[in-house]
């Protein structure tokens, strides 16, 4: 049953890849645009540090999938992919080589093919110590996701209804392995108040895993029956709500979730994000297209982000976080029930001499 789940997961995120619909928060999300801001492309880096991490690019390939044959290959893919892109990749759950070893390649596949990438494991928040280290150890990892979920493990048919010990679970898995611990949504994001608990267990980085990427409530909707679990679709908040909702909550977070394009990863790094993830849309281009295909996929995303950066006069993804934005919409709203000015980040620079000194520009 396990394995085929892992397939129905895959043919399940295309599906909604193919019919997405309604409102995605990060169009709500737009740059003032400051006609000189511009620096040259030479003055440029991608690079970007967080945690004690450090990646030559602000892009990672998120948690998908693994356990059965069919998601080996495409973890093989992914990996090849984040090796000659050199972005971070994070495997999926590895839940299914824990109950079953002898799935074990469909996960060592991505480090085989990556030996010197930067490499997260992923397990649930249910994990034993034990268990979280053998994730570690399995796949040589950077670092320790650890994905929280109780929207599927609620609709899905088989799914845990036992959520009390989490919290304890993850302070435990925190203190007793050696590598940054990633706590991750997997589609419903993160509050402020999740982030902060986080960070008194100890947590390194939240991944916020916002809606509006793969809907993981509904795709365990879709395994049910009698479909009856369809009031869980898009339970959650947005990506972008999220970042703004989690700003100067002191913690490091990472971006997932609704992820579209370049223009996308720029907004949320400009919203407080150090990296951003994607993994439907890569999804669905590896398979449309092949491993080479998604290469150039992420390749083009590299270059126009610092196409972006270059044109917002930002020389690193953090300078991205000191420009003025625009919040418009349902987004809005939300900033002002949760009591977040969206008037302060609109005015993080308030004239030409102050975008010379952060340009750097003595014209």
């Amino acid at each position: 049953m396990s394995a085929q789940r892992k397939d129905d997961h895959v043919r399940l995120a295309i599906e909604q890849q193919d019919t997405r619909s309604g409102i995605n928060q990060f169009d709500e999300v737009s740059f003032v645009h400051h006609a000189l801001a511009g620096i040259d492309r030479q003055d440029v880096s991608l690079a970007t540090t967080f945690a004690g991490i450090s990646w030559q690019a602000p892009l990672y390939i998120n948690a998908m999938t693994g356990g059965t044959a069919k998601t080996g290959i495409i973890n093989r893919d992914l990996a090849i992919a984040a090796r000659e892109t050199g972005v971070a990749i994070a495997s999926g759950s590895v839940h299914a080589y824990l109950k079953d070893p002898s799935c074990v390649d469909t996960f060592q596949v991505l480090r085989r093919e990556n030996p010197d990438g930067f490499v997260m494991a992923n397990v649930n928040a249910t994990a034993s110590v034990e268990n979280a280290q053998r994730a570690i150890d399995l796949l040589e990892a950077n670092a320790l996701q650890i994905h929280i979920n109780t929207a599927q493990e609620t609709a899905m048919p088989e799914g845990d209804r036992s959520f009390g010990s989490w919290v304890s679970q993850i302070e435990k898995i925190t203190s007793a392995v050696d590598v940054p611990v990633i706590v991750k949504e997997v589609g419903n994001g993160l509050s402020r108040e999740t982030v902060l608990t986080l960070q008194q267990l100890g947590v390194s980085v939240a991944d916020l895993g916002g809606r509006g990427g793969t809907d993981f409530a509904r795709i365990e909707n879709g395994r049910r029956p009698l479909g009856d679990y369809a009031f869980l679709d898009n339970w959650g908040q947005s990506t972008a709500a999220c970042l703004l909702d989690s700003r100067d909550a002191g913690l490091p977070v990472l971006a997932s979730g609704g992820v579209r394009n370049p223009l996308d990863v720029a907004r949320a790094l400009a919203l407080g994000a150090s990296g951003v993830g994607a993994s439907g849309v890569f999804l669905r281009t590896l398979l449309d297209g092949g491993v080479e295909a998604l290469i150039a996929q992420i390749s083009n995303w590299l270059d126009q982000l610092a196409a972006l950066q270059t044109m917002l006069g930002a020389r690193t993804p953090a300078d991205l976080s000191g420009l003025d934005l625009l919040i418009h919409g349902t987004l809005r709203s939300f900033c002002a029930d949760r009591g977040i000015d969206t008037r302060q980040l609109a005015q993080r620079s308030r004239s030409v001499g102050d975008l010379h000194e952060m340009t750097g520009s003595t014209r």
